[in-house]
């Protein structure tokens, strides 16, 4: 993924039910994000128009997967699991033995999602936030 996609990444995520965003979402953080993480953000293309995308990113020792969306017309089609499985291998390729990834809680598709290519859902840990904005 590169910042000239961000228009229609943003579009595919508002269309979603069950994607939280946020002012972390915003272009000019995206930018960063994408240039701190060029290797493990991607986008499935169909004729041209963004279909899937998928943030990467780590922080040297842990993976973390964002935004995860497939268009609700190319869901159930294996794209989310071929996003999610690039991602990997890329975290992989530079080190990375485990990742986390955020779901918001009443996203039920997306839970049943992430269970069905193998991911657990863990009960001992919380996530807990701040807001550190000026």
């Amino acid at each position: 993924m590169h910042i000239p996609d961000y228009q229609q990444a943003l579009q595919l995520w508002q269309s979603l039910p069950g994607m939280g965003l946020s002012g972390a979402d915003e272009k000019e953080n995206i930018r960063d994000f994408l240039q701190k993480n060029p290797n493990t953000c991607f986008v499935a293309l169909k004729d041209g128009n963004i279909i899937g995308t998928i943030l990467g990113g780590s922080d040297g020792r842990r993976g973390y997967i964002y935004h995860l969306a497939v268009q609700q017309s190319e869901q159930n089609k294996g794209m989310g699991k071929k996003l999610v499985g690039l991602c990997l291998n890329e975290f992989r390729k530079s080190g990375i033995q485990k990742c986390h990834i955020f779901v918001i809680s009443d996203n039920t598709e997306g839970i049943a999602f992430w269970e069905e290519v193998g991911w657990q859902l863990r009960d001992d840990i919380l996530v807990m936030s701040i807001e550190i904005k000026d």
